[in-house]
Parts: C-alpha cells; structure tokens; sequence
C-alpha cells in the first residue's frame, strides 16, 4: 500500500490530511496509510478524538489501554507513536513506560488492572475474563471504563491492522521508540 500525500488523496482524507498538518506541522504516516480509503481515515480520526475528550480517563490512562493494545497486537508503528505520546504528551512515567513496552507487571496497581483488562478484551475478542473484569473493578473502574475500553480496543484495532497490511514505516519523529516484539 502507498503512503498518500495530501495532493493524492480523496477529498474527505485531504481535508483531514491538511487540518492535521496544520495543527501538528506533519502528517504521520498513520493519516497516510489511512488516507487510502476516507471512510478509515474519517472514523479513525473521530475515534480517536472522542475517545481522547469523552472516555472517562485520564491521558495517562488513555495511553496504558492504546500501548496495552497496540503491543498485544503486534503493532510496531503505534507502539512506537503512542510511546512517543505517553512520554512527551501524557506524561506517563518511563518506569510505566518500559515495564508496558516489556510486556512486565505495571508498577502501579491501578494501571496494571487497566492495561491486563485491556489486552483481554482483545485478546478474547470482546469476551474479557472474569478476572481481568474484576480486577478493573475492584481498583475503582465501572461500567463507563469498560465501554471506553471497547472504543480503544476499537479504534487500535483499526490502526494495527492497516499498519500490518500496509507495513506503515515509524515516522522519524517516533523513531526513538521503535519496538520489536
């Protein structure tokens, strides 16, 4: 699959394309990939900014489910972008950072209930174990919790699979996070 730059793409992805630009001074290859088809690019987009406003968790947390994910499947790109984000945006600490990137025990409680519910509601592909649901329950999540989790694991299945099927380089900007599993 191709990389599309703004003049190549479809009028809905261009619009996007260029917003994001604008406000980010890039287009990660991501957007590129995406921009392929407006119909991932557009519910992607509004995925993930649904999720970013109206989930419920904090940005910390927000980054715990997306890297939670995106390693459970694999994803070297967005392991990659959202380290970069957790780091430099959502300011989640490097040892919750690295014990995630190395698939160990988060050390903090909390965020490891959050992060071991995550990865079951993909692994078990939308039926999380018991265990994995009360653990999050009994560190204070509820129900609204569960559903953002689901829009997550949504919206990082739609980035992980386009980026295997289309093999989306890391872009420079993440390149100091990039992960193998």
């Amino acid at each position: 699959m191709k990389l599309l730059e703004i003049n190549e793409a479809k009028k809905e992805a261009k619009e996007i394309l260029e917003a994001t630009k604008s406000k980010m001074g890039a287009i990660p290859n991501l957007y590129k990939m995406m921009a392929n088809n407006p119909s991932l690019l557009i519910a992607y987009t509004q995925a993930d900014d649904t999720f970013r406003n109206n989930s419920g968790f904090t940005s910390q947390e927000q980054e715990v489910i997306l890297l939670s994910v995106a390693i459970y499947n694999n994803c070297h790109y967005c392991v990659a972008a959202h380290s970069f984000i957790a780091k430099n945006q959502s300011h989640v600490s490097s040892d919750v950072l690295e014990a995630l990137r190395n698939q160990e025990k988060l050390p903090d409680d909390k965020l490891n209930a959050l992060s071991t519910f995550a990865k079951s509601v993909a692994k078990e592909r939308g039926y999380p174990t018991d265990e994995a649901t009360k653990a999050l329950k009994d560190k204070g999540y509820g129900d609204e919790h569960i559903a953002g989790v689901v829009t997550g694991v949504g919206m990082k299945t739609m980035s992980n699979y386009i980026n295997h099927i289309g093999k989306t380089p890391v872009d420079d900007m993440f390149s100091e996070f990039k992960w193998e599993k």
